[in-house]
This record gives C-alpha cells, sequence and structure tokens, in this order.
C-alpha cells in the first residue's frame, strides 16, 4: 500500500486545499490520501475555528472521496502533534510500502525547523504543493500544481466565504456567526 499524507490547521478548510487533494488523487501513485486536521499547529498559539468542528468540516468535505480517508488522530490527542509523530502512528497503521507527505510551498521552506526533520526525511518523501506560480526551485521534491492562491490566514481575516468549498460554506458560515456572536 501507498499513502500520501495531508496534515494541517484547516482553519478553515478552503478550494486551495480541496484542489490538493484532487490533484494529488490524479498525480500520486497512491491507494489512499489521508488528510490529518491537527488539533493545534505546533506553531500557533490558537486557533479560530475548534479542532473538533474542523474535523468534522473536514469530514464532510471528503466524504464521497473513495481515496480519502480523515484522520482523527492528532485532533483527539488533545495537544499540538508533531508530524512525526502522526507519521510513525499512521505507518504503524497501515504499514505502507511507501509514504508521501504533503506540505504547502510556505512550510517546505521552514521545513528544516520542524521536530525531528532528520528522522522524518528517513520515512517520507516530500511532496510540496505550490499554490501559485513562484521563480523558487524545489529540487528533487515532487509538485503539486495548484493555482489558486489563497491562504487560511486571509480568510480567517477576511471571512470571505467565496473561497469555502460550497459542500461546507454554510457550516463555516454558522461557525464564524456564532464566534461573533461570543
Amino acid at each position: 500500500m501507498r499513502i500520501a499524507i495531508f496534515g494541517g490547521s484547516f482553519d478553515p478548510p478552503h478550494i486551495g486545499h480541496e484542489a490538493i487533494i484532487k490533484e494529488a488523487c490524479v498525480t500520486l501513485n497512491v491507494d489512499k490520501i489521508i488528510v490529518v486536521p491537527t488539533f493545534l499547529n505546533p506553531f500557533k498559539k490558537n486557533a479560530l475555528i475548534n479542532a473538533t468542528d474542523r474535523l468534522k468540516l473536514i469530514k464532510k468535505l471528503f466524504n464521497e472521496e473513495s481515496k480519502v480517508e480523515v484522520c482523527d488522530y492528532e485532533v483527539h490527542q488533545n495537544r499540538a502533534v508533531n508530524s512525526i509523530e502522526t507519521v510513525k502512528y499512521l505507518k504503524k497503521e497501515f504499514n505502507p510500502s511507501k509514504i508521501y507527505l504533503i506540505v504547502g510551498a510556505d512550510n517546505f521552506k521552514s521545513i528544516h525547523t520542524w521536530n525531528d526533520y532528520e528522522a522524518l526525511t528517513k520515512l517520507v518523501e516530500f511532496v510540496v504543493a505550490k499554490r501559485h506560480c513562484t521563480h523558487e526551485s524545489f529540487k528533487d521534491v515532487k509538485l503539486l500544481d495548484i493555482n489558486i492562491n489563497i491562504s487560511s490566514t486571509t480568510l480567517r481575516d477576511t471571512l470571505h466565504l467565496d473561497y469555502i468549498p460550497k459542500k461546507i460554506q454554510n457550516d463555516v458560515k454558522k461557525i464564524w456567526h456564532n464566534k461573533r456572536a461570543q
């Protein structure tokens, strides 16, 4: 079995995340793409949408994708989880012959700062999702070319629903409305 892991805050899930999954299904020769929402990103102090709601949104978004499985491992740890821990957990669960780890180009630039980076490089092959055209070269790395220039940070700042997949727009709108009412 060959798997790809795509983890992140998904705060909120947006059309860029959806495009990455769809492109990975087409581009990567894998049996399963495992989407892993974080409880809390190890590099962040908080999230706009709580972990349980983000997990529900991701499950709803990808529930009809046969190659996609949503993993609740990090959310159920109730703490920030480093990628190496999740990779080891999924390796034990699936015993794959190959593991791809999908990361955004912005995160890949600082990947050397991740916990146990050297050990991680021995367990996975990195796949970089480029959200928009860049002039940077990513040597010896598989690329997913995603032509959507949006980030969760921008969405949290603007609360712009046009970048939220239609399947979960009403859910996100309701969550944002409840957040503002608090």
